[in-house]
């Protein structure tokens, strides 16, 4: 009996060490959402800005040349170039179906699309998970860990998509990331890169001018136009990779809860067995304490 209590006192021990762990997470993962989500934010104004000076660059340009996407570099005469894809994932454990979630996204969505297919992941255990289907897959990027490494990461998937896209390997370019909703659920959402929509960039040039002046591109517009593309690559990037960092954070905490609750049920069974046996025990001292009073009598 008193080996079964010491056993027990262990796992209740253990059971509020791994609670104190589970706890230390949660806080982790609820500070991490709370800047990635604010650094998704902080990108409002600049893309607004982003998407003014774009306007002012397409509003130049004749009805006829709307129809032709501005791209960072000129697309490619090779036949039947590959569609660029970037698959936003994890690295780290404990975020559930997090990963299998957005390869069932992405092999769906680009069952949908004709001609080969190249894969860039950006995170370990996403890429696992890729090479497992029948997609082509190129080196990775590393996930990064924090708001500050996020610019150095999407400068590398930049550079590499425009080294690509001036090989002629690669044409259009689509972009897969998790999504963090009001409800704190994420789901898997895609977006086309390139090249830019022709209607997308008609609609750029309804958006009113914040002011009454003449607008004025300077010094080149093909420059200008151009520079502001490279912006807008940019600002879509490190918003898909914060969301998808936020996304991922809230899969890890929403473990951690469920993890806290069946540690806490866990926690109650071990107390009741504890004190059950606990019991047990000293009914058998005062049952052998009584028989001796009685022989001695």
């Amino acid at each position: 009996m008193t080996d079964s209590i010491a056993s027990l006192r262990h796992k209740i021990t253990s059971a509020q060490d791994l609670e104190s762990v589970v706890r230390s997470m949660k806080t982790i993962a609820s500070s991490s959402i709370g800047q990635y989500e604010k650094a998704v934010h902080s990108l409002d104004d600049y893309y607004r800005n982003v998407q003014l000076g774009l306007s002012a660059c397409l509003s130049l340009l004749q009805s006829t040349q709307l129809e032709q996407p501005a791209v960072v570099v000129n697309r490619s005469q090779k036949d039947a170039p590959a569609i660029g894809v970037i698959v936003f994932g994890s690295d780290q454990g404990l975020v559930g179906q997090f990963n299998e979630v957005m390869v069932e996204f992405v092999v769906d969505s680009l069952a949908r699309l004709s001609g080969n297919k190249m894969v860039w992941a950006v995170g370990e255990r996403v890429e696992s998970r890729l090479l497992d289907t029948d997609l082509k897959t190129e080196a990775s990027f590393e996930l990064p860990h924090s708001i500050n490494t996020i610019t150095g990461l999407v400068g590398e998937i930049l550079i590499e998509l425009e080294a690509k896209r001036d090989q002629g390997l690669i044409d259009q370019v689509f972009l897969f990331h998790h999504k963090l909703e009001d409800n704190s659920i994420s789901r898997p959402v895609s977006q086309q890169l390139l090249p830019l929509d022709a209607a997308w960039q008609r609609e750029l040039v309804t958006i009113d001018w914040p002011s009454n002046n003449l607008v004025e591109v300077m010094p080149d517009q093909d420059q200008t136009r151009r520079a502001f593309v490279r912006e807008y690559l940019f600002v879509s990037l490190f918003r898909a990779c914060a969301e998808s960092l936020a996304s991922e954070n809230a899969s890890r905490l929403a473990a951690m809860q469920r993890a806290e609750k069946n540690i806490d049920e866990i926690q109650e069974n071990l107390n009741q067995t504890f004190h059950r046996l606990r019991q047990s025990d000293i009914d058998e001292e005062l049952s052998d304490v009584l028989s001796g009073f009685n022989a001695l009598n």
